[in-house]
């Protein structure tokens, strides 16, 4: 045991199957690991091509990604390592926490952060209880058999795990996301009459675009080009039937310049041509 690393015997488990041999192609646990008494301070650590989940399940320290702030780590704490930065993270001098970390690849990871999963570079807290430390033993167990189709399931299990890590999060302390989120959907409404510039809303909230295609999709259930296409066609369905404006002059005003590309939009999402649906209601 290296006690520079941690005062408690360390439990490491690499994948013991070659990759080929897997079914869950979209998701791979390179190795997991349990760190109960971790000591050591890492500085400039960098991941080429993998991602790493880290749960602190006591203790405390901090965490800073490239030049920014670091933010506070406590108990029942959850943050990633990725790609294309650098990571400084730690207990504090004389301190220690109690690591477990799971070490992954796989486009999968892609959909869960458009979707549900944490932002990259921050710390979140969460809810831990015996069941979900089950679930972590149950996948070390699964990493540890040497057999492809339980490699497989221990991937499938992470990700259930984190899922309910994410949805059972508690809010921030003062932290109103719902308004947030509300102010942005309002936001994204009120573009209805000009082209959509997804850069322009994420400067006005502070937010990256993967954070506002989650936060869409989170709300609405659709991606976030099609929740806003959709917005416009349901626009455009009032001012067919309530209007007497020609269908260029329709599309022009809701920010499509091509009028045939509105139409094929229209027809996709309303099931007749805008033509159609206009003749509809009125003969």
């Amino acid at each position: 045991m290296d006690y520079r690393i941690s005062l408690k015997p360390m439990r490491i488990i690499d994948l013991k199957v070659d990759k080929s041999k897997l079914n869950h192609k979209s998701l791979t646990i390179l190795d997991v690991g349990h760190l109960p008494g971790r000591t050591f301070f890492r500085h400039n650590a960098r991941f080429v091509d993998k991602w790493a989940v880290v749960f602190i399940a006591g203790g405390s320290g901090t965490y800073r990604v490239n030049d920014g702030e670091k933010q506070p780590v406590a108990k029942n704490s959850l943050f990633l390592f990725y790609p294309d930065a650098v990571f400084h993270f730690g207990p504090e001098p004389g301190g220690c926490w109690d690591e477990y970390y799971f070490t992954i690849q796989g486009p999968r990871i892609r959909e869960w952060l458009d979707t549900w999963l944490l932002e990259p570079g921050t710390v979140k807290t969460v809810e831990f209880d015996d069941a979900l430390h089950s679930k972590i033993e149950r996948i070390f167990m699964l990493m540890e058999s040497g057999i492809p189709i339980n490699a497989d399931r221990a991937a499938l299990l992470l990700e259930a795990l984190l899922f309910e890590f994410m949805v059972n999060a508690p809010t921030s302390p003062g932290a109103d996301k719902n308004e947030e989120i509300i102010k942005l959907m309002d936001d994204i409404a009120a573009s209805l009459y000009r082209p959509f510039n997804p850069r322009e809303l994420c400067e006005k909230h502070h937010i990256s675009f993967s954070t506002l295609k989650r936060n869409v999709r989170k709300y609405s259930g659709y991606p976030l080009n099609e929740y806003v296409h959709r917005l416009k066609m349901a626009e455009a369905k009032n001012m067919l039937l309530n209007t007497e404006r020609t269908i260029k002059e329709i599309a022009d005003m809701l920010g499509y310049g091509d009028m045939f590309y509105f139409s094929r939009l229209f027809k996709k999402y309303v099931g007749v041509s805008p033509a159609n649906f206009r003749k509809s209601y009125f003969y």
